[in-house]
């Protein structure tokens, strides 16, 4: 391509992207923001509480204990982004007005990452002091204080001035956020490089906030400030030199060098938080061995990522793009370190919870990486290393690392007002916020914790089983075992960056090398002989069936459960799953799925298992249902749904759901059920109400006992897609745990709450 047509290009896709941009940000509500009412407001009773007379008790109990305000208000929970658009990421002073999609951005992503509320707040003030002040007099509404693109050295002052008055965290994300993230990319540097922060020479080109606040912390850590060299527009920054400011007299020290390329020869750090092009490959090699780069100016950093790594092939190299490896991104740190300091209720985000903020962020990036991070950045080899020094944004994880170290610093600093009881419970907490299906996981997780369950997964090879599998060791209670040919399986292991061996960290069983074939294939013969099953057919299923390998493991005694089902039919695997396991009384029930909805979880049966049940089927699956129900600490509130409403129609699927209530009646059920109805009616209690005032089922249902599968794969699919629920199952039931089938569109996160369930 020459330049003028590469030229063209660029400028095209520039084009592209501002309509895109202008499009998103103006399409449907304009802007990136609501205010949503968080409490019912339906009735006149729910008016009276809201607001009038209500409200008088919140406010009184608040003028006697200040304190109360995070229980009775959103204050603990809301942050204030305050802004007078002086220094606009890279587009300058386009003052407060122009600043406003910035903000909402800013306040989008603590909702996104944090679940924190935020009010973005543009000011027409530039003079530092009365900027300030206006700040402190919003300290009423707020918990937090974010500051955010005001420019240095203005941003110095009016940080210093809020923190000195504010007895809440106020925190300029601009210094601080990228010294955070920055400092977590530079300890995993300096860990690849085998240097330590006390030996390193440093080089900073950029004096302003973020250079300033990035060489502080830097400093914290170790560094020695008679081994940082800082540069300007005017070159080194001496002792001696004449026109320094008081921010900047702090850097000066005692050197011959005059300019970049001076300051840069046997460096072991070059930081960037300047301009573009001001770092040269020739300055490169002028550097110490396996020199660390961060370019950080955006959009074009200080010297491209190719030219460096040209310059010194093992150089290691950050810059503030998301088009490269290693993105210094501030939302790696600023939801999350707000987040702990809010829930703790601090007074201040001190250099101690910066530390935590930097080691948790870096320590994230040496684990091994999720399967929920691996799909948003499909392609990428997210494996600790050069091109893998810190997370990417999207990695759940973050929340409950990063705000937990911060919690946790800021009460051992003392400056925690609301202290947490239980850490570790906080920790559990967050990481259920991120995944949807954690708090109702919860009961399955902690007992699936007291007892350690060998789990087979037929689909060894599969990604999502062997990141279960890892999550399985990584909480070193389970012992997987992988069905799999040996070499894909390794293959695959190393090319996820996950530093699991078979035979070490889980068995391996190949299903076309077994030394206990002739064991399987006869055990499995041995079941099925009377059943039309030759020796040669049992011997080639054995070979070939995964999913008949572990059900014969479990059957042996050789696993506690299996789990099938991440490619092919349901029913496919069903039939062998049975055909091992279906003995001593079990029998498969029914599949029992639970979805969690904004109003709470919802379980559905039966999708799977019985394309069109019995009366007497539709019992045990129901019974069976509020067993498993039970087990996540759920109460069972079961609705038998028909398209009758209480003998409304008489057709057969009607009175099959009606003699179902009868025989419930008869075998003495001891949960709240009704039916038959409709689904409307199971879920409102006031059209119930009005329909059948007599119902001895109180509020909405929880349990959907379905009158077929394509029933319940209808509501349990367009629950999922339209209602946006996030689905767990379907869970076999009848088989005490010894085997689940998943479907094919199981995720890593839905493999992993299987896992749980299989065995409890």
């Amino acid at each position: 391509m020459t330049g003028t047509s590469a030229d063209e290009a660029r400028n095209n896709a520039r084009a592209q992207l501002r309509e895109d941009a202008l499009r998103y940000h103006e399409e449907g509500r304009p802007g990136k923001l609501e205010v949503r009412v968080t409490k019912p407001m339906a009735t006149s009773r729910d008016l009276s509480l809201a607001y009038s007379p209500g409200v008088a008790d919140a406010c009184t109990a608040i003028e006697e204990e200040p304190a109360n305000a995070a229980r009775y208000t959103g204050k603990g929970n809301l942050v204030a982004v305050v802004s007078n658009g002086t220094a606009v990421l890279g587009l300058g002073n386009i003052g407060a007005l122009a600043s406003k999609p910035v903000m909402e951005g800013k306040a989008a992503l603590f909702k996104k990452f944090a679940n924190i509320d935020c009010f973005d707040i543009e000011v027409n003030e530039t003079d530092p002091k009365k900027l300030a002040e206006i700040v402190i007099a919003l300290e009423p509404t707020f918990g937090a204080v974010n500051l955010e693109d005001i420019k240095a050295p203005e941003c110095f002052e009016v940080e210093r001035i809020c923190k000195e008055r504010m007895n809440i965290p106020v925190f300029h994300d601009d210094q601080h956020g990228t010294a955070i993230v920055c400092c977590a990319a530079a300890v995993n540097a300096l860990k690849i490089g085998g240097k330590r922060f006390e030996d390193i020479r440093l080089t900073v080109s950029g004096g302003g906030a973020a250079g300033t606040a990035c060489i502080n912390l830097l400093v914290t850590l170790g560094v020695k400030r008679e081994n940082v060299i800082v540069c300007d527009r005017k070159g080194v920054i001496y002792k001696g030199r004449p026109d320094l400011t008081p921010e900047k007299e702090i850097f000066a020290v005692e050197t011959e060098a005059r300019t970049l390329a001076d300051a840069v020869k046997g460096a072991d750090m070059f930081l960037g938080v300047s301009a573009p092009g001001m770092l040269t490959a020739e300055m490169v090699k002028t550097m110490a061995p396996h020199p660390i780069i961060f370019g950080l100016a955006n959009p074009i950093p200080e010297i491209m990522p190719d030219v460096a790594r040209d310059a010194v092939p093992d150089a290691l190299i950050a810059t503030g793009r998301s088009d490269y490896p290693n993105q210094v991104n501030n939302v790696l740190c600023f939801p999350f370190i707000f987040r702990g300091a809010l829930d703790v209720g601090a007074t201040e985000i001190n250099e101690a919870m910066k530390v935590a903020c930097v080691h948790a962020i870096a320590e994230l990036a040496r684990a091994p990486s999720t399967a929920e991070a691996a799909a948003a950045y499909a392609g990428e080899n997210l494996v600790f290393g050069p091109d893998y020094l810190i997370p990417k944004p999207f990695d759940p994880r973050l929340l409950s690392v990063v705000a937990t170290a911060v919690a946790k610093t800021a009460m051992e600093t003392g400056v925690a007002r609301r202290p947490l009881a239980d850490v570790e419970a906080y920790r559990k907490n967050l990481l259920s916020s991120v995944f949807r299906t954690g708090f109702a996981m919860r009961p399955i997780f902690e007992r699936a914790m007291q007892t350690s369950r060998r789990i087979a997964f037929a689909e060894g090879e599969d990604e999502r089983a062997l990141r279960c599998a890892q999550n399985m060791i990584q909480d070193g209670v389970d012992k997987p075992i992988l069905i799999g040919r040996p070499a894909v399986v390794q293959d695959r292991l190393d090319k996820m960056g996950i530093a699991l061996k078979a035979g070490v960290d889980f068995e391996l069983v190949n299903p076309e090398d077994d030394p206990r074939y002739f064991e399987y294939w006869r055990a499995y013969y041995d079941l099925k002989k009377r059943d039309g099953v030759s020796a040669d057919l049992a011997k080639a299923i054995i070979r070939t069936n995964t999913t008949a390998i572990a059900a014969v493991m479990v059957h042996r005694g050789e696993a506690d459960s299996m789990i099938c089902g991440l490619f092919g039919e349901y029913n496919w695997h069903l039939r062998y799953v049975t055909d091992v396991l279906a003995r001593e009384g079990r029998h498969p029930i029914g599949a029992l799925s639970l979805l969690i909805m904004d109003s709470g979880p919802l379980f559905i049966a039966d999708s799977h298992v019985h394309e069109d049940p019995t009366a007497e089927q539709i019992v045990e699956i129901a019974l069976a249902s509020a067993a498993v129900m039970r087990d996540f600490n759920q109460e069972p509130k079961a609705a038998l749904i028909s398209n009758s409403n209480f003998g409304s129609v008489n057709q057969p699927e009607a009175a099959k759901m009606r003699r179902a209530v009868e025989l419930m009646d008869a075998a003495g059920a001891d949960f709240q059920y009704e039916g038959e109805m409709h689904a409307d009616t199971a879920m409102d209690p006031e059209i119930r109400a009005r329909i059948f005032p007599d119902s001895r089922l109180k509020g909405a249902a929880n349990l959907l006992i379905m009158p077929n599968a394509s029933a319940a794969s209808v509501a349990r699919n367009l629950l999922k897609t339209v209602g946006k629920g996030m689905g767990v199952g379907p869970i076999l039931m009848g088989l005490d745990g010894k085997a689940h089938i998943v479907t094919p569109a199981a995720t890593t996160r839905g493999l992993i709450n299987i896992a749980a369930l299989a065995g409890v």
